[in-house]
């Protein structure tokens, strides 16, 4: 004991000596009291855990505060995360520099510069166990109870619980706990059973939601890892990854600078700065997540991850609900308040009915007694009796208001998200599902989206003679110039493991395509020319210049060069002389040029997409001027040679293409390749007609079509099928033109500059594998796979969502109109209502949740494809909708309504057994009407239906459910049992829905929408 005791002593006495003599009065009383706490904390460490070495903690002396940096005691690393998150967070840079810079960090968390961490298990284990993982926490996901809770603050469901318990109380008063719990009883169990069911579907429908937005989340991040280039989750970075960045990515976690060029970060997510920010070795190397790269290419170290980083922190309070209200139901939202409305009129009424029919003596009980004679009659069954009275006219209001509305859309949205994300389309918006059924117009990328995205380098044109391979007769300097043009001048990258594997190419499908050419054919070492060379700046490649440019210097003689590459003739342009195959440089007169015009034309004809390589040999000197410019010299080139680069169409394309043209659906290919290739691939997709030529005007530039004059542009965009040469710019002006003429556009876009035309349009539909995180962070569906024949699903799926909703509401508002309608008259004329209020909890029920199950999750069928697109102005009840409700609910009031005047005398039974039979054939009707809006006007309800086991299931459930209720729940659902002869004919009553269904589908409508009738003679009448 005396041993730690001595051991205490020396520590504390060592940082009391290493207290600098230059700290003021204040300053060393804040150390004593520090170095008086730390002693003690040291002292009772060493007590309780025996240590048997020294550990000496350094306190590092500071003007006003202390910082402590503890290591991790298992640590085998040299550098804490209390250390690395500081440095980054607050982008201290010369505390940076003190560590040894990126390179002391790197050697810190034992990662190599060039091969990046080991990447093994183990070692991705002792990085997670130092470091933490790339996760962050979230608020719990919202509780069953919750959503519970949620229902219970329905103002109905609260007044019927009361009038449940007052009824439950009043009974067992006057008739014991035995028999007097029923009415009460019933209605509570009826409403607690509503309650479920809704609780039940929200939540599920929430858990839904949480597994969408993971998959949303869970990015794809390119990582070198044991010197191989390979993509991984977002969530399995660890701190020393190295990190490929490229434009377009979101940088996944904080980190440093390592290397690259021209990096342009957007901040504005974290700073709120829409100014970018360059980001490079010296003044600031610091990478924060969640930011964007808008410009350039880099490596960086990760050196912080999840929470320990400022967007983790963000996200960590971020409750992630999806309170999201999409525009349909905004539209149900009103509807459903318009109804209640008049629900509640209704009701209000009856109550009065039925109040002034008590009070006057004009309503008997079962036995034929007048229930109220004056004073006579006790308060008790005074108050049970308003009470019933007060549950009768409440619940007429809960059969009213069609709650089941919210509840069709939701699951309609949720069901089609995940069969949507089954057919390769994630959803991020849910009003995309729905608007995406009222397209017009497609506006498509060519490259990954109608074409494989598969490149290959076909053709190689050297001066003015064609390559089949590369000869001996090819000068060597040609090569070797072309080594250096493809080596230096990418964003890709080539690796080779153990002797004898293949090569892996890396980056895009064209930088893969040419880097794979290079190295395979033209025998290019890629290493060996990045040892040889010096990269002193770079110009990357973007959709808007179609072209990139880097300066160099070689190793062995200092001499620069720049070299160019990128679309043909924007090469060809930039170029006044030329080498041949044996590489004597040519003058490149106009002659020549219309010559080389030629060769780029026939190759794109051909479908290929022509890269043209050029260099140029600069002074010493260009290296201050292109850093103080930063632009490359991009005058007086020789042309190098060119490439034709062949990219197949996805086979199934001109289906798609065709389907969605059947579907009322134009289709317009937006793509920056020259008019020649745009046309080929075009044509052989089906967007273009062999017989269409560039005079008709299907196909322009983007150039041309940005000079047009506003009017111009309005009077030829919808002739236009392909625009060539389309910067980011002509894409948007493009979607607002059609928006202009009214209509409703969907744009698939993959780069950072599409983001404009991907926010403006109704749809944005973003690329999975080749679009970037800003392209679809601007989008409101990404397509996984990049294929077209997707994006026509995504279109079948957007209408079946919305007929879906439309076969619910006229499922739905047919129950309302014949529910109110029933109520109403039966309580003006016989001074009661003819369903009680559990028989209408019952009713509602099943037309709310298990209509909106049956009909919701109704699949797409090519019928769909069949109907022109919906207007942004056609109303949500169509003429169609109006004339099938009408028809049917006009049916079953005038069997109900038979029933309860005459059919006591028809069928010679009591009033309770009529009353069950009211109830039955109700129920049953609306069963049968069930099929009927399965097809909205086709005469076949029953095509497909042995397809949606899920319908006939729910279907089943609710006869069997129905059956119980009549034949065993007698006193629960006040009813009396019935016999065959009357099971028979509720059924035959409830089966002449189908026929008058066909019936009514006969009648003729006028295509002009009813209500637009009453605005017009409202206008008449006005002038």
């Amino acid at each position: 004991m005396s041993a730690i005791l001595k051991q205490a002593k020396k520590i504390c006495t060592e940082h009391l000596l290493n207290a600098p003599a230059s700290l003021n009065k204040h300053n060393k009383k804040w150390r004593l009291t520090f170095v008086t706490i730390y002693c003690s904390r040291t002292l009772f460490s060493l007590v309780n855990n025996h240590v048997s070495k020294e550990k000496i903690i350094k306190v590092s002396p500071t003007p006003s505060h202390v910082t402590l940096t503890i290591p991790p005691e298992n640590s085998c690393f040299k550098i804490d995360e209390t250390t690395l998150t500081d440095i980054v967070k607050e982008k201290k840079l010369e505390k940076l520099q003190q560590i040894g810079g990126v390179n002391g960090v790197a050697s810190s968390l034992e990662t190599s510069l060039d091969s990046g961490i080991n990447g093994g298990a183990e070692d991705i284990a002792h990085r997670h166990e130092a470091f933490g993982s790339n996760t962050y926490k979230k608020l719990p996901s919202k509780s069953f109870f919750y959503f519970v809770v949620e229902a219970f603050k329905d103002l109905t469901i609260l007044i019927l619980l009361g009038c449940a318990a007052l009824s439950l109380g009043f009974g067992i008063k006057e008739n014991g706990l035995k028999d007097g719990w029923y009415d009460g009883g019933s209605i509570f169990v009826a409403v607690f059973l509503v309650i479920a069911v809704s609780a039940i579907s929200n939540y599920r429908q929430n858990r839904q939601f949480d597994k969408l937005s993971k998959v949303s989340n869970n990015i794809q991040i390119d990582v070198i890892r044991g010197g191989r280039r390979q993509q991984i989750s977002i969530f399995d970075i660890v701190v020393g990854d190295i990190v490929c960045l490229k434009i377009g990515d979101q940088v996944p976690a904080d980190g440093l600078f390592l290397d690259g060029h021209s990096l342009q970060i957007d901040e504005s997510s974290m700073t709120g700065e829409s100014d970018h920010v360059e980001v490079n070795s010296k003044p600031n190397p610091f990478l924060i997540s969640g930011t964007k790269v808008v410009d350039g290419y880099a490596r960086m170290l990760v050196t912080s991850v999840g929470m320990n980083t400022t967007w983790g922190q963000m996200m960590s309070q971020l409750t992630g609900d999806n309170n999201e209200q999409t525009p349909l139901q905004v539209r149900l939202n009103k509807l459903t308040s318009a109804i209640g409305k008049v629900g509640l009129a209704v009701a209000l009424l009856v109550l009065v009915v039925l109040l002034v029919r008590y009070f006057t003596g004009n309503t008997k009980d079962e036995n034929g007694r007048t229930e109220f004679n004056g004073s006579s009659t006790k308060s008790n069954d005074i108050m049970n009796a308003v009470v019933g009275i007060v549950a009768a006219a409440v619940t007429i209001v809960v059969v009213a208001i069609p709650e089941g509305l919210p509840l069709a859309v939701t699951l309609t949205l949720a069901y089609s998200m995940k069969r949507m994300m089954a057919d390769q389309a994630m959803v991020r918006k849910l009003s995309a599902c729905e608007t995406m059924g009222s397209a017009t117009t497609i506006c498509t990328d060519k490259t990954g989206t109608l074409t494989l995205n598969q490149m290959k380098v076909t053709k190689f044109w050297l001066g003015k003679e064609t390559m089949d391979e590369v000869s001996s007769s090819v000068s060597s300097f040609i090569v070797n110039l072309i080594h250096q043009g493809v080596s230096l001048n990418t964003t890709g990258s080539v690796y080779r493991g153990s002797t004898g594997s293949g090569f892996e190419f890396s980056g895009s499908p064209t930088e893969k395509a040419i880097l794979s050419w290079a190295v395979l054919e033209m025998k290019m070492d890629i290493e060996e020319m990045k040892r040889n060379f010096t990269i002193l700046f770079v110009e990357a490649f973007n959709s808007q210049k179609k072209k990139s440019g880097v300066l160099i210097k070689k190793k062995e003689d200092n001499t620069v060069y720049v070299h160019w590459k990128g679309a043909a003739e924007m090469i060809l342009a930039m170029c006044s002389s030329y080498y041949d195959a044996s590489g004597v440089m040519k003058d490149l007169n106009e002659e020549e040029r219309m010559k080389f015009k030629k060769i780029i034309q026939g190759m794109a004809a051909s479908s290929l997409r022509c890269i043209a390589f050029a260099h140029k040999q600069v002074a010493e000197t260009e290296e201050e001027d292109v850093k103080e410019k930063k632009k490359l010299e991009g005058e007086n080139l020789t042309l190098l040679g060119l490439v034709g680069i062949k990219d197949p169409c996805r086979p199934g394309v001109k289906k798609a293409v065709e389907d969605c043209r059947y579907a009322g659906v134009d289709i317009k290919m937006i793509t920056g390749d020259n008019v020649f290739t745009a046309r080929a691939i075009a044509t052989e997709c089906g967007i273009l007609q062999p017989d269409q030529d560039m005079d008709s005007g299907a196909v322009v530039e983007g150039e041309e079509f940005r000079n047009y004059t506003p009017e111009e542009r309005m009077e030829k965009v919808e002739k236009i099928c392909v625009m060539a040469r389309s910067s980011p710019f002509d894409k948007l002006l493009m979607v607002q033109c059609l928006k202009q003429k009214g209509h409703v556009v969907a744009v698939t876009g993959d780069g950072t500059n599409d983001a404009p035309a991907l926010k403006e349009a109704d749809i944005g539909l973003s690329m999975g594998i080749q679009g970037t995180e800003v392209a679809k962070g601007s989008s409101d569906i990404v397509i996984l796979d990049d294929e077209f024949a997707s994006v026509a699903t995504v279109l079948k799926w957007g209408r079946c969502v919305y007929t879906n909703i439309q076969k619910f509401i006229q499922f739905q508002l047919t129950v309302n109109v014949a529910a109110l309608v029933i109520n109403f008259v039966a309580a003006i004329s016989a001074g009661e209502v003819p369903l009680t209020a559990v028989q209408l909890l019952w009713v509602n029920l099943i037309t709310d949740t298990l209509g909106a199950l049956a009909l919701a999750k109704e699949k797409p069928t090519e019928e769909l494809m069949k109907k022109p697109p919906v207007g942004r102005t056609e109303p949500l009840i169509t003429n169609v909708m109006w004339r099938n409700l009408l028809g049917q609910a006009l049916y079953q009031i005038t069997v109900l309504l038979t029933l309860q005047f005459k059919g006591e005398s028809i069928f010679e039974v009591t009033e309770t057994v009529n009353d069950t039979l009211i109830f039955n054939t109700f129920v049953l009707c609306q069963v049968f009407n069930e099929f009927n809006a399965r097809k909205l006007d086709k005469r076949n309800v029953f095509k497909g239906i042995h397809k949606n086991k899920l319908f006939l299931g729910i279907i089943g459930i609710t006869i069997v459910l129905q059956v119980v209720m009549v034949e065993f729940l007698k006193r629960f659902a006040s009813t009396e049992r019935l016999n065959w002869g009357q099971w028979g004919a509720c059924i035959a009553m409830a089966a002449v829905s189908w026929p008058i269904g066909w019936i009514v589908k006969c009648i003729p409508i006028p295509e002009r929408p009813i209500f637009s009738y009453l605005k017009w003679r409202k206008c008449t009448s006005n002038r």
